[in-house]
C-alpha cells in the first residue's frame, strides 16, 4: 500500500467511494481515521496531517501515531505533501520544489520510537531516492534545496529568514520533521512534495508572513498540485524496489515493527 500525508489545505483526497479506517497505536490517536482508495492501481491510504479541520498545530501533530498507523496498514512508501516558505527569490508562490536534504530546528517533539537498545538509524539522505524521481521528473517541478524546519506555529523573524537563507537553505517549513526521520525508523520510504506558498519575511521587504495569505496560495494551487501526486502515485511501481529506506538491516530491534 502506498500512503500520502496532506499538509495545511490538503485535508481530502479521495471522493465519497473511499472507505474510512480508525486506527489506534501505542503513541494514540493518529491525526484522523484513514481514508483508503485506489490510484493508479494501487491502494492508497491517506492521512490529514494536521486533521480534517486543522485541529492540531505543527507543534502537536501527534507524528508517531500517524507514521505507526500508516505502517500498522501496510503502507510502505509514502509521499508527504506540505507547504513551504521560499527562502529563495528564485522560487515563488505556486513552485514545487522536491527537497533533496533536511536541517531540524525544532525542539522538545517525539522524534523517535527507540528510547532505549541503542538504535540509530543513517539520515544522511532524508528522502527515498526513488519517490523522489517520481516526482522531479515532471514539468516545472524543481528538484534539490534543503529544508529547514521550524518549531512554529510562529513563522521566522526576518533576522532568522535572512540566517537560514544566508546557510544556503532553500524553503522553511513546520511539519517536515520528525515526520521523516520516524518514516526511516519505521524503515518506509518517504518524499516530501513541498507547495510554495510564501517568500520568507527576511527574503524580501514586506509586512511579512500571514497565515490567511498562506491558506489562500495553497488554495489556488490545490487542484494541480493533488494532481500531481496522483501522478506520482500513479508512476511508481508496483513493487518496492528501494532498499535505501531499510535502516535496520543487521540490527535487532527491541521490539517488533507493526
Amino acid at each position: 500500500m502506498l500512503g500520502v500525508i496532506g499538509g495545511s489545505g490538503f485535508y481530502s483526497f479521495f471522493g465519497p467511494d473511499a472507505s474510512s479506517v480508525a486506527v489506534d497505536t501505542p503513541y494514540g490517536a493518529p491525526s484522523a481515521a484513514i481514508t483508503i482508495g485506489t490510484v493508479g492501481g494501487h491502494e492508497v491510504a491517506f492521512l490529514p496531517r494536521h486533521g480534517v479541520a486543522h485541529e492540531f498545530s505543527p507543534h502537536t501533530v501527534p507524528y508517531r501515531a500517524n507514521m505507526w498507523a500508516l505502517r500498522s496498514l501496510g503502507v510502505r512508501r509514502i509521499f508527504a505533501p506540505c507547504a513551504v516558505g521560499s527562502l529563495d527569490p528564485a522560487l515563488g508562490p505556486g513552485a514545487v520544489v522536491v527537497p533533496d536534504q533536511l536541517v531540524d530546528r525544532t525542539s522538545g517533539r517525539a522524534d523517535t520510537y527507540f528510547d532505549s537498545g541503542g538504535i540509530h538509524v543513517s539520515f544522511a539522505d532524508p528522502y527515498c531516492p526513488t519517490l523522489r524521481a517520481a516526482v522531479t521528473g515532471r514539468p516545472g517541478v524543481v528538484d534539490g534545496g534543503a529544508m529547514v524546519v521550524i518549531q512554529g506555529p510562529r513563522f521566522s523573524t526576518r533576522a532568522e529568514s535572512q540566517w537560514f537563507a544566508a546557510q544556503g537553505f532553500r524553503l522553511v517549513n513546520m511539519t517536515g520533521y520528525p515526520e521523516s526521520v520516524l518514516a526511516r525508523e519505521l524503515e518506509m520510504c518517504y518524499a516530501a512534495v513541498a507547495l510554495v506558498t510564501d517568500v520568507d519575511a527576511g527574503v524580501e521587504a514586506g509586512q511579512g508572513v500571514r497565515a490567511v495569505d498562506i491558506f489562500a496560495e495553497f488554495q489556488r494551487n490545490l487542484v494541480p498540485f493533488k494532481k500531481l501526486v496522483q501522478d506520482a502515485l500513479e508512476s511508481v511501481g508496483a513493487e518496492r524496489e528501494c532498499t535505501h529506506c531499510l535502516a535496520h538491516e543487521g540490527v535487532e530491534l527491541p521490539f517488533d515493527l507493526p
